[in-house]
């Protein structure tokens, strides 16, 4: 399939369907998108490319993914003008992302997620075993994965995070709310410096560490913002440290 260039004088809203494979999406300067899909001819030829309005689609249209073969797989290679959002959805892709992105949000089976650059608004990401690598984010972070590990460079917003076996960790974090849990993978949380801390978490059997004492009225020492951590695992440990 040729690569498919669309006019577009203003941040776009991406979307990506397809069952395996690879994503690779780039934010560039100017007034025009390109996508290109690769793959086995019946995969490419079953697979929509097309703009509708701000949105760009690439949807693979087959009935059924679970009866595509993941050795045949899907590359979609999208560069995009900075500020657009992207909306990615796969049971088997690797999705690599860099620039300046308006918002993110991913939902995959297995396969790895990495951000490099920032994300403006808000990220959610739902997996369950890929890893994921996330860049500044600057609203909130709802992050679900079952034994995929995730980490964040920071989070201006509030952080919701699941986890079942893989670890979770936020470098950064400097105001709103974090909520954690997880079965059996650690979760650590930077607080920024000159943040408050409002702190109450527990562990089954895993170990706690905190650089301020563990409980809801401790911790606040200034006229800063303050983080509110709520956090609960089984038998992983939950680490709250200073950021750098």
């Amino acid at each position: 399939m040729p690569e498919h260039t669309f006019h577009t004088h203003e941040p776009v809203e991406l979307e990506v369907k397809i069952p395996a494979g690879d994503v690779e999406i780039e934010t560039i300067d100017g007034d025009q998108s390109f996508v290109e899909v690769t793959g086995s001819d019946r995969l490419v030829e079953q697979t929509v490319v097309e703009q509708r309005g701000r949105r760009i689609v690439v949807d693979h249209r087959a009935r059924g993914w679970l009866g595509v073969s993941f050795g045949s797989s899907l590359r979609v290679h999208a560069r995009v003008p900075h500020g657009s959002s992207a909306e990615l959805s796969t049971a088997a892709a690797d999705m690599a992302l860099s620039g300046r992105f308006g918002s993110l949000e991913t939902r995959s089976a297995s396969g790895d997620l990495v951000v490099r650059g920032e994300i403006e608004r808000d990220a959610r990401v739902k997996t369950v075993s890929g890893d994921v690598q996330l860049p500044a984010v600057g609203g909130d972070l709802e992050l679900q994965t079952v034994s995929g590990d995730a980490e964040a460079t920071s989070v201006a917003g509030d952080v919701r995070a699941k986890s079942v076996s893989g670890d979770v960790r936020v470098e950064v974090v400097r105001q709103g709310k974090v909520t954690a849990q997880s079965v059996s993978g650690d979760i650590a949380v930077g607080i920024a410096p000159g943040t408050n801390l409002d702190v109450d978490a527990g562990s089954v059997s895993g170990e706690l560490a905190s650089e301020v004492a563990l409980g809801s009225d401790a911790g606040i020492v200034g006229d800063g913002p303050t983080v509110v951590v709520r956090g609960k695992t089984v038998s992983g440990d939950f680490t709250v440290f200073r950021a750098a």
